[in-house]
């Protein structure tokens, strides 16, 4: 994601680009649930969210949703490295 500049530039890394990153594998685990039930609860087919678990960015009604289903606000499951 490249953004402009907002007076954070601690947070953007040397050519500006933020990736969003995520805690989704051990906010599933702390849950209890493994991939394909996280999946189900969040009506996602099971490889689709094994992306989901690695770098890959959201949509952000999906976010939305696995912060629903594992009752964990955003901040807690996603961040900017």
């Amino acid at each position: 994601i490249k953004l402009p500049s907002l007076g954070f530039d601690d947070v953007h890394d040397n050519d500006g680009e933020l990736e969003l990153c995520n805690r989704l594998k051990a906010a599933r685990a702390e849950a209890g649930l493994s991939q394909a039930e996280l999946a189900g609860l969040v009506a996602l087919a099971p490889d689709h969210l094994v992306h989901r678990d690695g770098p890959v960015q959201p949509t952000a009604k999906l976010a939305l949703v696995l912060c629903i289903a594992l009752d964990k606000k955003f901040e807690d499951l996603f961040y900017f490295e």
